[in-house]
């Protein structure tokens, strides 16, 4: 055999990942037509893509986003604050990302990082976080009332598929990139994750921007349904009727569903999903 002649097993998932990317594209296409209705018709949409560490968001927002024109959307991830952004109303470094008519944004965290990450490590005061709390619902209500579509996502992964994507990037060169110092201390924090998207999810999910919680263990799943769910928060022009556009229930729950199966883990005390 050939050095670089691919093994039966590098076979099998070089196919399985091949059918796969082909069902995906009928509705990536989907999303063509849906940014092509947003960019005529001058609609503002704004999609946070939300979840712990190695729940996969980034593989999502990729999928998602492949062959969408990059005139007419942008993908923000912010880094930590300047000094500058510190002295600042919290909300306004992303407020200057916010589309303009026409287009779509999709931000890969977003200002939930003062809810989640940045309660967890302390980088924030409570003062702070607190303060952030009363203020997101109002922030949110008011930027959809003001004519943007917001569309909040939250990907839920198992601690045992953490720590063995965590592991994947630890030991492939083409990921170690990925792998922070906030990494390595998430599995040990994995309790105090849960019960901070306990709250967050209980305290800001409302009409106007409800959450979607979607499981992200088996990534194409994910890729799949988050794109049935974006496709399905605007009746687009020329939506292809044959297609299945109806959630699997066993990957897409809503804040509430979410909410009971964690309150029913708590009672348990297991770890369960999160």
């Amino acid at each position: 055999m050939k050095d670089n002649a691919l093994t039966e097993q590098q076979l099998d998932e070089a196919i399985s990942t091949y059918k796969e990317n082909l069902a995906l594209e009928p509705y990536q296409a989907e999303l063509v037509k849906l940014q092509q209705h947003i960019e005529r018709h001058r609609l503002k949409l704004v999609i946070l893509f939300e979840g712990r560490d190695a729940a996969g968001k980034g593989s999502v927002i990729g999928s998602v986003s492949r062959y969408m024109n990059p005139k007419h959307y942008r993908i923000v991830a912010l880094g930590r604050p300047t000094e500058e952004e510190r002295t600042q109303w919290y909300f306004q470094r992303y407020i200057k990302h916010f589309p303009h008519g026409g287009e779509l944004v999709l931000f890969d965290r977003s200002w939930y990082n003062r809810a989640m990450v940045e309660q967890v490590f302390g980088f924030c005061s409570e003062v702070e976080h607190d303060l952030f709390m009363r203020d997101v619902v109002p922030f949110e209500e008011s930027l959809v009332d003001n004519g943007t579509l917001l569309v909040k996502l939250y990907f839920s992964v198992t601690k045992e598929k953490q720590a063995q994507r965590f592991e994947q990037r630890r030991t492939d060169p083409l990921r170690q990139w990925k792998l922070s110092e906030i990494d390595l201390q998430a599995q040990s924090m994995w309790d105090q994750f849960t019960e901070t998207k306990f709250r967050m999810l209980k305290q800001t999910s409302h009409n106007k921007a409800p959450w979607h919680i979607i499981r992200s263990n088996d990534k194409h799943k994910a890729r799949l349904e988050t794109m049935k769910l974006i496709l399905n928060q605007v009746d687009y022009d020329g939506r292809c009727r044959a297609l299945e556009f109806a959630p699997d229930p066993k990957t897409v729950f809503s804040a509430e569903e979410e909410l009971a199966v964690m309150e029913k883990q708590q009672l348990k005390r297991g770890k369960g999903n999160a």
